[in-house]
C-alpha cells in the first residue's frame, strides 16, 4: 500500500472513531454565558498584544450595541462604528482580505523597457507599424496569452481600483512575500519569427530575437539580489503559451510557472503543487443572453484548425467521424476577425461544444465555450484546468476519452440523450463560474489567478527555509516539485 494511501486509511479511521464519540456525547446547547466563557479562554492563548486589543475591541462592540439599541436614532453611527471595530478585531486576530486572511504583498519588478513595452514595440514594427513615440501609445495586442497584460496591468492600477484582490503591491522589495516578473514572454514569442535577421531597412528596425531576450532577462534576474536570497522561488512569471521561455526553463523552474497547462513541462520544470494553470484569454465574445435550449438549434459545435501536433491530431480523425452528422457543425477555422465572428454565432447557437486536445491538451476554444454558455466537451485525457479548488467541471463539462470519441456515432449519440432539463442545469452552472474566465471582470480572471498564487505562499517559505538549513546540496527536484497528476481509480 502506498504510504499516502495508508496515511488517508488511518486518518478515515480516526476520524469514523471520533464521530462515533461525538454522537454517543450530546453537546450542551450553547448559550451567551458559554460564549463568553469559551472567548475569554481561547483569549488566555494568545499573545498579550493581541489579548489586549482584542479585549478592548470587544468591549468596543459592546459599546456600540449600547448605543444602537437605547438611541435608535444613532443607528447608522452605530453600524459604521461596529463595522469599524469589527475590522480592528479582524486585524488583530491576524485576518482582513479575501477568505479572512491580509492580502498577500506583491513587488512589481521594474524591468529594463526591453521585456515589456519595447516587446509590445517590436511587435508593432515586425508587422509594418512606425515606432510610437510615447510608451502611453503603444497598445498591447489582442491575443489568446494575454494573462501577461491583464496581471500587469492589474498592478500598475491604483489602490483603488484593485478593491476585494487577494494581493497588493508594495514599493518596497524588503516588505514583499513575492516578486512579479512582468516579461511579456508569450507576445515575445509571437514576435519572433516575423521578421529574419538581418531585414528591415535601417537600424531603427533591429532583427528581434525571442530567445536572445529569454536569456537576458533570467542574466538580469540572477543580478538581482532577491532573486539570489530565494534562488527564484518567491518570483512569479507568466509563460502561459506552451512554448514561452523555453530556451530558459531549466534556470527559471523554481518560480511559480503561471502556464495553460503541462504539455511542454518536463516534470522537474512545472507542476500542480508549485505552479498556477490560468484560462487562455477569450477572444470571442462573451454571451450576455439567459439560459436557453430553443434558441441553441445546433447539437454540437467546433470550429479551429483541423490539423494540429502531438496530442492535437485526434481532430483529424474527429472531423472524419463527426462531418457528416446531422445538427453538427464542425470546419476549419484560424484565427482571424471573421473567424472569430462566424465562432460567436455557433458557439452562441449550440448546446454543445468540442473540446479536443491542440499541440498541447488544453486550447483557447475551451475557455470561449464557457463564457459562451456552451457546454464544453472535452476530448483531451491528459489535461489540466484552471482554479479546480474552486471549479467542480463534473458540473460544467462532459469528459469523454479519446478512444470513445473516435467511435463512430458514439459521441453523437451520447449528447443526444441529455435531457433539456440537464443542459440547462449546465448552463446554469457555467453563468456562475464564466465570471473566473473573464479577464476584464472587476473580480474575475485576474483576482483568482492571483488567489492561487497567493496560496503558494506556505509552500515557498517552507522551501526557502529548508533550501538554507540542508547541510549539503540535494538533487536540484524532490518529490514535492514533481508534477504528479495522474490519479489510480479502483
Amino acid at each position: 500500500m502506498p504510504f499516502y494511501s495508508k496515511i488517508m486509511d488511518e486518518g478515515a479511521a480516526a476520524s469514523a472513531l471520533a464521530s462515533s464519540a461525538k454522537a454517543k456525547t450530546r453537546k450542551p446547547k450553547s448559550t451567551l454565558i458559554s460564549r463568553i466563557h469559551a472567548f475569554f479562554h481561547a483569549m488566555n492563548r494568545k499573545p498579550l498584544l493581541k489579548q489586549t486589543l482584542i479585549t478592548f475591541s470587544l468591549f468596543g462592540v459592546l459599546y456600540a450595541l449600547f448605543n444602537a439599541f437605547f438611541n435608535p436614532s444613532l443607528d447608522a453611527d452605530a453600524t459604521a462604528a461596529t463595522t469599524t471595530v469589527r475590522s480592528a478585531i479582524l486585524a488583530a486576530a491576524g485576518g482582513g482580505g479575501r477568505g479572512g486572511s491580509p492580502p498577500v504583498k506583491v513587488y512589481l519588478y521594474d524591468l529594463p523597457h526591453r521585456f515589456t513595452y519595447g516587446v509590445i514595440q517590436q511587435h508593432s514594427l515586425a508587422r509594418g507599424a512606425r515606432a510610437p513615440h510615447t510608451v502611453s501609445s503603444l497598445k498591447y495586442p489582442g491575443h489568446q496569452h494575454m494573462a501577461e497584460w491583464y496581471l500587469f496591468s492589474d498592478l500598475t492600477r491604483p489602490d483603488s481600483e484593485r478593491s476585494g484582490s487577494p494581493v497588493v503591491r508594495v514599493m518596497d522589495p524588503e516588505e514583499a512575500d513575492l516578486f512579479f516578473v512582468p516579461f511579456f514572454s508569450s507576445l515575445s514569442l509571437i514576435v519572433n519569427p516575423i521578421r529574419p535577421a538581418g531585414s528591415g531597412p535601417g537600424p531603427e528596425k533591429p532583427a528581434y530575437s525571442d530567445e536572445e531576450n529569454q536569456e537576458a532577462l533570467v542574466e538580469w534576474l540572477e543580478a538581482q539580489e532577491y532573486w539570489k536570497r530565494s534562488n527564484g522561488r518567491d518570483h512569479v512569471i507568466v509563460a502561459s503559451d506552451p512554448n514561452a521561455m523555453y530556451r530558459v526553463l531549466d534556470r527559471v523552474r523554481n518560480c511559480v510557472l503561471l502556464v495553460a497547462d503541462f504539455g511542454r513541462l518536463r516534470p522537474d520544470q512545472g507542476s500542480l503543487v508549485k505552479d498556477v494553470v490560468v484560462p487562455y484569454s477569450h477572444r470571442i465574445r462573451s454571451y450576455d443572453g439567459d439560459v436557453s435550449v430553443e434558441n441553441r438549434k445546433t447539437l454540437l459545435f467546433f470550429m479551429g484548425n483541423r490539423y494540429r501536433k502531438e496530442g492535437g491530431k485526434i481532430r483529424d480523425i474527429l472531423f472524419q467521424v463527426l462531418e457528416k452528422e446531422e445538427d453538427v457543425i464542425i470546419k476549419h477555422g484560424a484565427q482571424s476577425r471573421e473567424s472569430r465572428r462566424a465562432a460567436s454565432q455557433g458557439m452562441h447557437t449550440s448546446k454543445f461544444c468540442l473540446h479536443p486536445a491542440g499541440d498541447t491538451p488544453s486550447a483557447c476554444r475551451l475557455f470561449d465555450a464557457i463564457v459562451s454558455l456552451c457546454i464544453p466537451v472535452i476530448v483531451s485525457d491528459n489535461i489540466e484546468l484552471p482554479f479546480e479548488d474552486t471549479i467542480d467541471y463534473k458540473k460544467i463539462a462532459l469528459f469523454v476519452d479519446t478512444d470513445s470519441s473516435i467511435k463512430p456515432g458514439y459521441l453523437v449519440s451520447k449528447l443526444r440523450a441529455v435531457t433539456a432539463k440537464r443542459i440547462l442545469k449546465y448552463q446554469k452552472e457555467l453563468k456562475e463560474v464564466k465570471r473566473y474566465f473573464e479577464y476584464e471582470e472587476p473580480d474575475g480572471t485576474v483576482n483568482e489567478i492571483w488567489r492561487q498564487v497567493s496560496k503558494k505562499l506556505p509552500l515557498i517559505k517552507l522551501m526557502i527555509n529548508r533550501e538554507k538549513r540542508l547541510l549539503k546540496r540535494e538533487a536540484d527536484c524532490s518529490c514535492i516539485c514533481t508534477n504528479q497528476t495522474t490519479f489510480r481509480t479502483l
